[in-house]
């Protein structure tokens, strides 16, 4: 009669596969290696993506700017010229000038230190996706290694 019961080479594990099919640990720290590299290369590849969208995006918002102060600029200047004009018909022209000139740079220094103080509590430009799925990878780690 032969024996066609399990040989003890061939006894199944705990997983119920056969023992010689499990990767070793060298197999599965290269593996480990292997995936933890992927995530970082993607992860940086959506930190570039991203960072490449919003600079695009702010790239366009700073053109128009400089386009509409360029154009404020001489509709400011015929405004002021109307303005000098205006307290001429009343004043002496060099009256009329200075006055209006005192009243530019009041309005410049007033600007100026609103201006100062926005740029004082300004935001970071950073990549707020990118953070939150690094967050997120690096929670999902530390669980898989409980």
């Amino acid at each position: 009669m032969t024996d066609t019961g399990p040989q003890p080479s061939q006894t199944s594990g705990p997983t119920g596969t056969d023992p010689r099919e499990r990767p070793s640990i060298g197999a599965l720290i290269g593996s480990i290696t292997d995936l933890s590299s992927r995530l970082v290369r993607a992860e940086i590849a959506a930190f570039k993506s991203e960072m490449k969208t919003k600079l695009t995006m702010s790239g366009a918002g700073v053109g128009l700017f400089v386009a509409a102060g360029v154009l404020a600029l001489y509709g400011l200047g015929f405004l002021f010229w109307a303005a000098v004009s205006a307290i001429a018909l009343a004043l002496p022209l060099w009256l009329a000038t200075l006055i209006v000139a005192v009243g530019i740079l009041a309005l410049a220094a007033v600007l100026g230190l609103v201006g100062k103080k926005l740029l004082a509590k300004g935001s970071p430009a950073a990549p707020t996706q990118t953070i939150a799925s690094v967050k997120e990878d690096i929670a999902t780690f530390k669980e898989g290694l409980k």
